[in-house]
């Protein structure tokens, strides 16, 4: 392996660098620098995993090519959420530090425009920004990106799963043909080679690792559980490892804020992180959460991306994602910058197909592990404690003064009663709550959460008049079921979803509060039409290609399916 040196990078960047602790590049560094430093690089496609040092990788370079005075932005790198871009902004400082004539700045939504619109004034040489607030800034005509000399799109997949592509395509369009193009990406789907084809020339793929794999550094945990005893498994699992420092991935806000909510209530040291919390209150919690004052972030996928955090011990899966890649993220989150974690999944029995694709993604294997049982518990926690008071460190100076009176105090109890006392002080919560917990049943194939929905004679399918044209996901409706239903746990079934219109199924139960309650919802500018569905066989109606078609049980209501929903703010081109 080269060193920093050997890359050709300067020395003022190397020492700063060498200040922060990297000793030697990482893989994606040593592959992406040496390309990026030639005097004509070529556009690259690089595939890594987050926490690999891509930010390094394409950051350096830039600051090392950032030269004379910035009459205009030399270089831009985008990125989905603001937390991830100002992360971005941050890190490059740090590289530049002994390059003082390097103007770095981010520009991001939740923050002052007016601010942003002054730095910018003043001359930068490279511009970290979120697509909505670059959007914001050129519609306003206060930034010039029509000289840029290297163009990085960073987490390319994640901005794309966020819906960014339209403001992606205007941006692009804006920058000059010659630019340098860099794209990384920690998955490679479909929609992200499409983009690569159509913004980058003749690119240079370099891949750490196997595509769409995980990192390996990263174990992968299976527990299979009875969907009824999932929160208490998520505290046995939580409680079997005392120094964890994680998150706890669930589907929708409301369920994020539930959970969240019960484990304070428990005991546990955790926050929520989701979409209804204000900036200011999302700062706050991530905050908390850096400095590890919160162990536990419950979150949203959406509200978690972007998120850099370095030391997470564990990704809980509260519930499976919708999307196989979106796994990938998930796990990446832990085992970053060369340390190793454990990405765990609680599932039911019904979501063993799911587990072999995410396996066969991975090209690794779940490891299925049985739910803790009390004893194990507590003897775990035992030992963590007395492990933390052998390595405790006494500071003989401010502790001596209180001794003799400490010694007075305590000269009654005997050696073992004095131990016995001592570790109970901490480890009584563990014995309370356990000592009459049996061990949680593993399914038997005759729970309800383990059936087919196909067969469940007790669920529903449903039609709503929302689609891939309203940029709806499995995940939006999967929000919309629970957040209406009345329910937090109800059963989901299948989700399909058509161009202008789709299907899903969930339990019976739940009809009349979800056609009362999602009706009428207005869903970015149209309203929801909720209706129950009902499967005919070809023969009834003789649909084409073998395919089923579908019957309302009632007349269905009028609703327009041509409206696309709420379009987004396009760019004025320059004249």
């Amino acid at each position: 392996m080269k060193s920093f040196n050997e890359l050709g990078i300067e020395e003022s960047i190397v020492k700063a660098i060498e200040e922060l602790g990297f000793k030697e590049p990482m893989p994606v560094q040593e592959e992406v620098i040496a390309h990026l430093i030639e005097s004509k690089p070529s556009d690259i496609i690089a595939l890594a995993q987050t926490g690999t040092g891509k930010t390094a990788a394409f950051g350096i370079p830039l600051i090392q090519k950032s030269k004379g005075k910035p009459t205009a932005v030399q270089h831009l790198i985008l990125s989905p959420t603001r937390e991830l871009c100002l992360q971005i902004a941050d890190d490059l400082g740090d590289y530049a530090k002994y390059n003082k004539d390097v103007k770095i700045t981010a520009v991001f939504g939740g923050s002052s425009i007016d601010k942003q619109i002054s730095t910018l004034k003043r001359g930068v040489h490279i511009v970290s920004a979120t697509p909505g607030r670059l959007v914001d800034l050129i519609n306003r005509n206060k930034i010039d990106i029509s000289q840029i000399e290297t163009l990085v799109l960073d987490e390319a997949d994640e901005m794309l799963n966020m819906g960014f592509k339209d403001e992606l395509d205007a941006i692009v369009t804006q920058t000059p043909k010659s630019r340098n193009t860099l794209l990384f990406s920690a998955t490679m789907p479909k929609e992200v080679t499409a983009i690569s084809k159509r913004y980058l020339n003749k690119p240079i793929e370099i891949t750490i690792g196997k595509r769409n794999t995980g990192a390996e550094n990263i174990s992968h945990h299976a527990y299979t559980v009875n969907a009824k005893d999932r929160y208490l498994a998520l505290k046995r699992i939580v409680d079997f490892y005392p120094d964890i420092y994680g998150i706890v991935f669930c589907r929708t806000r409301v369920e994020t804020q539930d959970i969240a909510e019960k484990l304070i209530k428990d005991g546990y040291n955790a926050d929520s992180l989701h979409g209804d919390l204000s900036q200011a209150q999302r700062d706050a919690v991530m905050n908390k959460f850096r400095i590890k004052h919160v162990r536990l972030l419950i979150a949203t996928d959406v509200a978690a991306r972007g998120l850099d955090v370095d030391d997470l011990t564990h990704i809980i899966n509260y519930n499976l994602p919708d999307e196989l890649e979106i796994y990938t993220h998930r796990s990446g989150r832990t085992g970053r910058a060369g340390k190793y974690g454990t990405s765990i999944v609680i599932a039911n029995l019904r979501e063993k197909n799911r587990i072999a694709q995410i396996e066969k993604q991975l090209g690794k294997s779940f490891k299925h592990m049985n739910i803790p049982s009390g004893n194990a518990v507590c003897e775990k926690q035992l030992f963590h404690l007395i492990d933390r008071m052998e390595k405790v460190i006494v500071d003989d100076t401010m502790i001596d003064s209180f001794l003799p009176q400490i010694m007075k105090k305590l000269e009654w109890l005997d050696r073992e009663e004095l131990i016995k006392k001592f570790v109970s002080v901490e480890f009584n919560r563990f014995l309370e709550y356990y000592k009459n917990k049996t061990d949680l049943e593993k399914p038997t194939g005759r729970d309800k959460s383990a059936r087919s929905s196909r067969s469940n004679e007790n669920m529903t399918r449903f039609f709503l008049n929302l689609g891939k044209k309203d940029q709806l996901k499995p995940t939006d409706v999967i929000g919309l079921i629970k957040d209406y239903s009345g329910s937090k746990e109800l059963e989901i079934g299948e989700i399909d979803i058509k161009e202008n219109f789709s299907f899903f199924e969930t339990e019976s139960e739940y009809t009349d509060d979800l056609i009362k309650n999602i009706t009428d919802v207005n869903y970015k500018g149209r309203k929801i039409a909720l209706e129950v569905a009902s499967a005919r066989k070809d023969s009834d109606r003789g649909s084409r290609d073998g395919k089923k078609s579908f019957r309302s049980r009632k007349p269905r209501r009028e609703f327009d399916r041509t409206n696309p929903g709420s379009s987004r703010k396009r760019i004025r081109r320059k004249k």
